[in-house]
């Protein structure tokens, strides 16, 4: 089981929807997450991507030396970025953090935003050229000369002079809920990501995938995008959950709303399908929670409750097949260390080498405190 954490480069806060409680998401603040995510034994981290967001790439650049174990997900853009140059920058990235880069492909889902960055692509014409772009871009990592002509992406005598580290390419991590974009991850993903849906709606995404992948002769691993709230107990949990949407006023998620349903991502239909704009029944599933959704685009949903509940709840995911969870929570430097302090020693994950001991304070500048054994 693999967990990542997030670098929140889009804004953080204590609640959605409001700058009440907000924080200056800045790059010492994306500094502390990462470090916090590194030495907590987290795998690695999302870096999120579009108009709202801080560079990626650049991002994840400047982290590279601020930490020492933890890989960086990072999106190329088909469409936006050129397959060459996407190559170029991946190997680059892979290189001077000895193969600590993942890729996260990344085809859009506001027609809106990808007309300001000028692709005017259908939302099935988006993964046509994703498909494109992962023939080219894979085949210039393996070391291959490239010529290639699609409907979409055109070269000629594409090459890569410095090849990354991992072999034959960074893990490739693809969401898609549309028959278009599934067939496209069959096809080209290590791990296929989707939405924190619940476990009956993930079931039937990972039988599809995977039987389109073994039709490719490919297997293909599965993880979950969520974003969380584990506390020691159920009630601290939910009322945690309350608090973070205790100033958002419903014209604000009208709003919301209204820039989602412009979409053409079938994953954003299916997260606004589970609260459907309101706060009437947020609990959609044992301990998963639509609240976040009302007003952020893309992962909507969260694991809440107790590091027990919410633990059996990861396993129950797992069971299915979900060996990689890329979870976030608000704000997401504290929240991390609820994850990882109360959440980790109930699962069956790598939580870093050289880890120092959890000792709490000496107790009377004399003695460690006794081991828990609870």
């Amino acid at each position: 089981m693999k967990m990542l954490w997030f670098i929140p480069s889009h804004g953080d806060g204590r609640y959605l929807g409001t700058n009440r409680g907000g924080r200056s998401a800045d790059y010492s603040y994306f500094r502390q997450v990462a470090q916090a995510a590194d030495r907590l034994g987290f795998e690695g981290v999302l870096i999120p991507t579009g108009k709202s967001c801080e560079d990626p790439w650049l991002l994840a650049a400047s982290l590279i030396p601020e930490t020492e174990r933890l890989k960086f997900l990072v999106a190329v853009r088909p469409g936006i970025m050129a397959p060459s140059v996407a190559a170029r920058m991946t190997s680059t990235l892979d290189r001077i953090s000895n193969g600590r880069l993942l890729v996260n492909v990344v085809a859009g889902g506001d027609p809106a935003e990808l007309a300001g960055d000028g692709l005017f692509l259908s939302h099935d014409e988006r993964y046509e050229a994703a498909d494109e772009f992962l023939d080219v871009w894979k085949g210039l990592l393996a070391g291959d000369t490239v010529n290639y002509e699609g409907k979409h992406i055109h070269v000629e005598n594409s090459e890569l002079l410095y090849p990354p580290v991992q072999k034959p390419s960074p893990p490739i991590y693809f969401g898609g809920s549309s028959p278009a974009g599934q067939k496209v991850a069959a096809k080209h993903s290590d791990v296929y990501l989707t939405w924190g849906e619940p476990p009956e709606q993930v079931r039937e995404k990972i039988t599809a995938v995977r039987k389109q992948a073994e039709a490719e002769g490919r297997t293909v691993k599965f993880g979950i995008r969520l974003h969380i709230i584990v506390r020691e107990t159920e009630e601290e949990a939910w009322q945690a959950a309350d608090r973070l949407i205790q100033h958002l006023d419903d014209d604000t998620i009208q709003a919301a709303q209204r820039t989602f349903a412009r979409y053409d991502s079938v994953g954003q239909q299916r997260m606004a399908s589970l609260h459907r704009g309101t706060r009437e029944e947020l609990t959609i599933s044992p301990n998963l929670w639509a609240g976040v959704g009302l007003v952020r685009g893309g992962a909507g949903t969260a694991l809440v409750g107790s590091a027990e509940n919410v633990a059996k709840r990861i396993k129950e995911y797992e069971a299915l097949g979900i060996e990689s969870f890329i979870l976030s929570g608000y704000p997401h430097l504290e929240e991390a260390y609820h994850v990882g302090e109360l959440l980790f020693p109930l699962l069956n994950i790598d939580d870093g080498e050289g880890k120092s001991e959890s000792t709490g304070e000496i107790i009377a500048n004399d003695r460690f405190p006794k081991a828990s054994t609870s």
